[in-house]
């Protein structure tokens, strides 16, 4: 039974992640693609270990009443919607509440993207091979999200990278994605939180510091993965 912190921090976990990831290295077909907020600081390791592109894949997680970090569903990019059907009837999660959050979520899934991207188009996804990052999973909704709505931009592969999940979680996800990596599977499994010693906020400026770094990293890759159009 583990309970001490796994990783020092969201870049430990990357970069350690990255380590587990290496066949895809150097891959002009492969892509990482980080869920805000917190992906995006193990995604730009692994990214980086990795020597490809990387990009964001936009995620809203719903939280259950009283306890926003612990997903009960999720919204992505495309209309998507995923939900918990038997922990909402658990909870008792009125119909009104679903809806409400909903909306909210939608409309704070699109300022974040717009404010994160700052016009900068997104990469194309088809024929590609897509490492999904996210810094954990507990219930696997946000990440359940996130494959459904990339499978719209049909790409070849989805890999869903993790450095710590519910085994559970990762058993879900398993018949979705391509391919599942993750570091840890660590039982009993409560929060990501509690496996990293620094598990801070990541804010919204981080996000758009690690993006334009990894964007002005691309110049180097233009010879190899060729010009990029939005999709």
């Amino acid at each position: 039974m583990i309970k001490f912190p796994l990783f020092k921090d969201r870049t430990e976990a990357g970069q350690r992640l990255g380590a587990e990831l290496v066949d895809y290295a150097g891959r002009p077909n492969v892509q990482v693609l980080a869920l805000p907020r917190g992906g995006v600081s193990v995604g730009y390791e692994v990214a980086r270990a990795l020597n490809v592109r990387m990009d964001i894949f936009m995620v809203r997680k719903l939280g259950v009443p009283g306890a926003a970090e612990f997903a009960m569903g999720a919204l992505a990019t495309g209309g998507v919607r995923i939900l918990d059907d038997h922990l909402m009837q658990a909870l008792g999660v009125p119909d009104q509440y679903i809806r409400t959050l909903t909306a909210r979520g939608t409309l704070e899934l699109e300022r974040r993207e717009r404010l994160y991207r700052g016009g900068h188009p997104q990469h194309v996804i088809s024929d590609q091979t897509a490492i999904l990052v996210d810094d954990g999973m507990a219930t696997g909704s946000t990440m359940r999200a996130a494959v459904k709505g990339l499978r719209l931009h049909l790409p070849s592969k989805i890999v869903v990278a993790i450095p710590v999940a519910a085994a559970s979680a990762c058993e879900n996800l398993k018949a979705l994605a391509d391919e599942l990596i993750c570091v840890a599977q660590p039982e009993p499994f409560q929060s990501v939180g509690e496996w990293y010693e620094d598990f801070d906020q990541v804010t919204d400026d981080d996000v758009r510091d690690l993006l334009e770094l990894a964007w002005s990293h691309e110049t180097s890759l233009v010879g190899r993965h060729g010009p990029d159009t939005p999709k």
